[in-house]
């Protein structure tokens, strides 16, 4: 696969060289405005469906984001300076602490935390160097649209393992969002060492590992030049916190922080990620729920004549004919899905969050079904 010819920048569009001769990220890129018509649509407004088919927020049941519906337990105890205090140096060093050892992080990559990953995928065009780039796809289209406002149109692979002979930049989502496809460290490895070698980088969102324990490539990296996205709202159940964060070279961590400047991450989100990254028994017995959560979302979607295909611990990807028609007649039903323009047989389900949400799902579907 080749890529396609991209736009040649200005001279004063180029990446600077580092005393060092390795490239030095340029933020004086241009292109990173995005026109209102232009935003991405993400699932989990619930207010949109609200809006068309009534209800409140109460009455609704939200299976259309890929968020932990048992999240962890926010401290009682937040001292209330943690509210109208700036945040400080040291909470900001904990969470980063924290983050390493959950995250796995190695001594020789730096880790930055930023008010969720969004803005941290969105500085990566302008800060990454010149050449093309290619995205694995179909996947979160936030990878795309980031890319394309910057003016570097990344080409689309339909598979991981085709990768283009003049690649500069790969972006991966590991596992895969929506189809929860996975890729083997192994093989990640060696894309990584392939574009290290052209001066390149890996980039991963990793936004759903924590649910697939030894999915994560951070604690193998070595000299490859990758970059790793890791959300925290996902698992942890908290999106509303917004809190994310970035691992990679100290070259490119350095150019972010600086960009993020200072008090970019909330007190609460720095005191409740520390504690949260620290609970390693709450951490693994969620690991275990959403587990048999999504076995029993499985067989309910079975019965139903719904075929799973894909996922994660966190969401079911399944397919059916006429998807749209299905995710409206739940709809009416206050039960909220995600559907994909690009695929008109599949729909996404979040974990219900419990046996009552999952009966009122089953009981919905049964209906539902009728209608398709």
């Amino acid at each position: 696969m080749s890529f396609h010819a991209l736009t040649k920048r200005s001279k004063s569009d180029k990446s600077r060289q580092n005393k060092d001769g390795k490239h030095a990220p340029d933020l004086q890129r241009s292109g990173g405005q995005t026109a209102k018509g232009d935003i991405v649509k993400h699932g989990g407004d619930l207010s949109l469906a609200i809006e068309r088919f009534g209800g409140s927020k109460d009455n609704w049941l939200d299976l259309s984001t890929g968020i932990n519906p048992h999240a962890y337990p926010i401290p009682g105890e937040l001292a209330a300076k943690t509210w109208t205090s700036l945040p400080s140096r040291v909470a900001e060093e904990q969470l980063v602490s924290a983050a390493r050892r959950c995250y796995q992080v190695p001594d020789h990559l730096d880790l930055v935390a930023a008010p969720g990953t969004q803005i941290l995928l969105s500085l990566l065009p302008l800060i990454l160097p010149d050449g093309p780039s290619a995205l694995a796809t179909p996947t979160y289209p936030s990878h795309k649209a980031v890319w394309e406002r910057s003016g570097r149109t990344p080409v689309e692979l339909s598979s991981v393992y085709a990768q283009p002979a003049d690649a500069k930049i790969v972006i991966l989502v590991n596992p895969n969002n929506p189809d929860g496809q996975l890729i083997d460290v192994k093989s990640l490895l060696e894309i990584a060492r392939t574009l290290t070698e052209r001066g390149g980088y890996l980039v991963l969102d990793e936004s759903f590992a924590d649910t697939v324990p030894g999915a994560s490539i951070l604690p193998h990296v070595g000299e490859e030049n990758v970059i790793v996205l890791r959300s925290f709202g996902k698992f942890y159940g908290l999106a509303g916190l917004r809190l994310g964060f970035l691992a990679g070279p100290p070259a490119i961590t350095g150019v972010v922080s600086s960009h993020l400047e200072s008090w970019s991450v909330s007190g609460p989100a720095l005191e409740i990620g520390a504690k949260a990254l620290r609970d390693t028994e709450w951490r693994e017995a969620t690991i275990r729920t959403l587990a048999d959560e999504m076995a029993d979302l499985t067989i309910a979607l079975s019965e139903n004549h719904l075929s799973v295909f894909g996922g994660t611990p966190l969401y079911a990807l399944a397919g059916l004919r006429n998807a749209k028609v299905l995710h409206e007649a739940l709809a009416r039903r206050h039960i909220w899905t995600r559907v994909f323009d690009y695929a008109p047989t599949w729909i996404r389900l979040g974990l219900p969050g419990g046996p009552e949400n999952l009966q009122r799902l089953s009981d919905a579907l049964s209906e539902a079904m009728k209608e398709v």
